[in-house]
């Protein structure tokens, strides 16, 4: 596994302030607001959403093709459980969808955001389950992108290293995101994922976008449930 410096308490220029107004505007709906439409999850101490606090302990899988939003998704929920003062890690297996200057663009701490490059599934997972055995990181992502088949990936999913990902999210309540690149008719990575959803975007006026979160699978809620976001496009997009 790449070896890799973590950085948890440092905080570049401008701090936690600046990043706290971002995810509030976020939250708050409107222009640039994100919001849940539809779904309801009923039960002490379930939510359904897409969150830090409903996506603890869980297996997910994030994916989505053509006009996505994955990274979008993803990059969203980095900078909420940064924001609460919990460490993220990424691991990148081979091309992915993460791209440094979006993050920072969006807020998050890259200072504070360990990057693990690997080759492969079964390296991705092993860095996964290495990172979640010390307990210390509220969400690790798992960017496998479009490298393998998805019936490779579900194999790896289903096996003994799956489950251990499984348990140890439940164990930590940490988040466990694997980045995938499929179309929805596909199916999700396999039985031990508690939550698949879809990114994708649809283009708005003035440089703007709608990311629409849409639960295509949750073994806790049920699916249907989304989540959109308003937000401005990277240069190449607008």
């Amino acid at each position: 596994m790449t070896q890799v410096a973590l950085r948890v308490g440092s905080r570049s220029a401008g701090g936690w302030g600046e990043r706290e107004e971002a995810l509030a505007a976020l939250l708050e709906g409107g222009s640039g607001g994100l919001r849940r439409v539809g779904g309801r999850c009923e039960g002490e101490g379930l939510r359904s959403g897409w969150g830090r606090v409903p996506l603890a302990g869980r297996l997910v899988e994030l994916s989505g093709s053509g006009a996505s939003a994955v990274l979008t998704a993803a990059c969203a929920l980095v900078l909420e459980v940064q924001l609460a003062r919990e460490p993220v890690a990424w691991v990148s297996a081979g091309e992915g969808v993460l791209y440094a200057p979006d993050l920072e663009r969006a807020g998050v701490d890259l200072g504070a955001l360990p990057l693990v490059r690997v080759e492969g599934l079964l390296a991705a997972l092993r860095a996964g389950e290495q990172l979640l055995r010390s307990g210390a990181f509220g969400l690790v992502v798992l960017d496998v992108g479009e490298v393998l088949s998805a019936r490779g990936l579900g194999e790896g999913l289903g096996g003994a290293r799956g489950g251990r990902l499984a348990r140890l999210a439940q164990q930590h309540g940490s988040t466990v995101l694997c980045v995938t690149r499929k179309a929805r008719a596909e199916g999700s990575l396999g039985s031990l994922v508690s939550l698949r959803v879809e990114a994708r975007r649809e283009r708005l006026s003035g440089g703007r976008f709608v990311c629409h979160v849409e639960a295509l699978k949750d073994k806790r809620c049920g699916p249907g449930w989304r989540h959109e976001q308003v937000c401005c496009g990277p240069l190449g997009l607008r």
